[in-house]
């Protein structure tokens, strides 16, 4: 049986920068199957991308006969690298407009879809497999169900780059255990699939080479009666159902966690004092080896040390303030928070500076416009709080309309 929906959904072209299809499943429903379609650029989120998952999602979201839908990237490097950031790059000119018009659509609907994802009704399952950071990573947070594997590899690393962990970083590095988030947010560590098991970002270890189990399995369940089943904690609903099938794959055997093995270093490293404490110790091997030999001595440890040493300050400053600033706020609340510090870092000079030496130049000598010690004096902290403002004209801000009665966090608990 082909629906409307579906119809569109063939009519994808095989260049196009996501793709969509449909597969049946043995009971007369569908199973949505969403794909980033840019393997050379690994997948980097781009404006045009988000616009597209976000149109697809609203229709499938209105179609009964379909049942849940799954998000992969195409190849088998990367789910998905980060955002396509070089756009962003060439309109960030010392004449752009403030706040930029380009970073506005780039954020906004990049965040648009982030919370469309968080709250979207039906089962989003994540197949998480290769490279996944930056934009990806926020794609993998708005996920219901996300599956790792043994190539799955995942980091914030703003801090290269100037910019700070925003794709709703700022929301779900919060809520990784012991501190953990906050180390991966100054330090751009990279991670594997059971450290994301650890860090609450995916919840089923699996084989890269059982994708199509995965599929069948889910085709062969039972969708009859959740495909009228609306509440995610009812034993026969869609999310019921595919919790259960994907608990019954094969649990595949991962690298072991970093963050299971050093957790507690790590939470003795975050709770040192305050940034500049933190700093110190991170900045010192003798003073890491004091909290502990085996950590300071891991190449894992060494290799994340190591970028937060060469990386931006104001990513670093940027990262510690929203970490605590965002502790009691609303998932809207955090995107739209976020908005306000993107676009103020697309008119400020580290973003585009690190993106420069990193993906322009490529010389890896960024020149960075402040010190720690310039971040963390009285007008440095002032320069880092201006990052907060809501820089547009009343009611001009993109995702505005979120904080009010109306905000979809708010009908989620009426």
């Amino acid at each position: 049986m082909t629906t409307a929906i579906e119809g569109a959904v063939e009519k994808s072209t095989a260049d196009a920068s996501v793709l969509f299809r449909t597969e049946p499943t043995d009971c007369g429903h569908l199973i949505g199957i969403m794909t980033l379609n840019m393997p050379k650029s690994l997948n980097a989120l781009s404006v045009e991308m988000c616009q597209l998952l976000s149109q697809q999602l609203e229709q499938w979201e209105g179609d009964e006969q379909v049942v849940a839908l799954l998000l992969k990237g195409a190849g088998d490097k990367a789910f998905c690298a980060g955002g396509d950031i070089r756009r962003l790059y060439d309109s960030m000119s010392a004449t752009a407009p403030m706040p930029n018009p380009y970073a506005t659509d780039f954020f906004g609907h990049e965040y648009s879809l982030y919370r469309q994802m968080h709250f979207y009704p039906k089962p989003l399952i994540l197949w998480g497999d290769g490279i996944i950071m930056g934009g990806g990573m926020g794609l993998m947070a708005g996920c219901s169900h996300r599956l790792v594997t043994e190539r799955t590899r995942f980091a914030m690393p703003e801090i290269t780059i100037g910019l700070f962990p925003d794709a709703s970083g700022s929301w779900f590095l919060q809520r990784m255990p012991a501190k953990t988030g906050l180390f991966l947010g100054l330090t751009g560590a990279m991670c594997n699939g059971n450290d994301a098991l650890l860090a609450n970002l995916a919840e089923y270890p699996v084989a890269s080479s059982d994708y199509d189990a995965v599929i069948q399995s889910l085709k062969q369940s039972d969708w009859q009666v959740a495909a009228s089943r609306t509440d995610k904690c009812d034993n026969n609903s869609a999310h019921s159902i595919v919790s259960r099938v994907l608990a019954a794959q094969p649990i595949a055997e991962l690298p072991a966690s970093k963050l299971a093995i050093h957790w507690q270093s790590i939470q003795q490293l975050m709770n040192s004092g305050g940034l500049g404490d933190i700093d110190a110790l991170l900045q010192s091997d003798a003073a890491l080896a004091k909290i502990d030999t085996e950590f300071a001595n891991d190449s894992w440890t060494q290799r994340a040390v190591d970028t937060y040493r060469h990386g931006c300050p104001v990513t670093a400053a940027l990262t510690y303030a929203l970490y605590y600033k965002v502790t009691d706020l609303s998932l809207e609340q955090v995107l739209y928070l976020e908005a306000n510090v993107a676009v103020h870092c697309a008119a400020n000079p580290d973003f585009k500076e690190g993106v420069r030496a990193l993906l322009i130049d490529k010389d890896r000598n960024p020149q960075w416009s402040r010190s720690l010690a310039d971040c963390l004096s009285s007008e440095g902290q002032a320069y880092i709080q201006q990052h907060f403002v809501n820089p547009y004209a009343k009611g001009e801000h993109p995702l505005g309309d979120w904080l009010g009665d109306e905000a979809l966090g708010s009908q989620s608990v009426r």
